[in-house]
């Protein structure tokens, strides 16, 4: 995969920019835009990494039509994939390398998993993050459920998931997603520079300490990935994904049976 179609990758000095790259779609994520992004993180040779998105989003999470549908038709076909991390997640969680999201725009659903992933998050004024999941009668991948209460303490991490409400840049940052909130056309300068200062570090330092971060703070990756694709493998059965797809699709309030 020498060329990329639907990312960009960028090499400043020995900091890695990774952009996704469907702004007409607000970045939203296809199969293609995971392999993508998970081949540029496992292939990366520099020494930090930024990911971002082309205006005027960060990710809307999965394309709708593309992928979450096409998941749900193969279930209701009796094709069910063996329950796994989601590889581009895995690949993200599980590197040496220290990533920061230069969070721009919109940044929901999986979007919002891929802010969490990173290390540290710096935020655009423009910035807006929400795991929208339950609004598509669905559970969030496993860094909402891995990452989120680390960053924000349980109660306001069950509040987000629960409820899918979108909290705009301050009050993510009061919440403690984020320590920086900066004006827009500083976003990926501030991002950047803070890349460079990490990038300028004893690589291999820098390398133990995040494993020591990992070791130290998070769940078993793979076992946890295990669960929720088991467990979305039974929610795309239900008549409320549907209805949540269908609702999001035609543009009008859901309306769920609990079933």
């Amino acid at each position: 995969m020498s060329a990329y179609s639907e990312i960009r990758y960028e090499v400043d000095g020995h900091v890695g920019i990774i952009t996704l790259d469907r702004p007409d779609a607000r970045n939203a994520l296809t199969h293609t835009t995971y392999a993508e992004l998970q081949h540029a993180v496992e292939h990366t040779g520099a020494r930090c990494l930024v990911v971002t998105g082309a205006d005027p989003a960060f990710c809307s999470g999965d394309d709708v039509k593309r992928v979450m549908k096409a998941a749900g038709e193969q279930l209701s076909k009796g094709l069910r994939a063996e329950p796994r991390l989601t590889p581009a997640a895995g690949a993200l969680l599980h590197t040496d390398v220290p990533v920061i999201a230069a969070v721009n725009g919109a940044a929901v659903g999986w979007g919002m998993e891929l802010a969490l992933m990173a290390d540290i998050r710096v935020l655009s004024e423009r910035a807006r993050l929400g795991e929208l999941f339950v609004k598509r009668g669905l559970c969030c991948d496993a860094p909402g459920l891995g990452r989120l209460a680390q960053l924000v303490g349980r109660e306001a991490a069950a509040e987000l998931l629960f409820t899918g409400r979108v909290v705009a840049a301050e009050e993510a940052r009061e919440l403690g997603l984020a320590r920086r909130v900066v004006p827009h056309e500083e976003l990926l300068p501030t991002a950047v520079g803070l890349a460079r200062e990490i990038a300028a570090n004893p690589p291999l330092a820098v390398q133990r300490i995040k494993q020591g971060l990992r070791t130290a703070l998070d769940p078993d990756w793979t076992e946890l990935g295990r669960w929720v694709s088991a467990s979305l493998g039974e929610l795309f059965q239900t008549e409320d994904h549907r209805e949540g797809v269908a609702s999001f699709l035609e543009k009008r309030e859901p309306r769920y049976v609990g079933r």
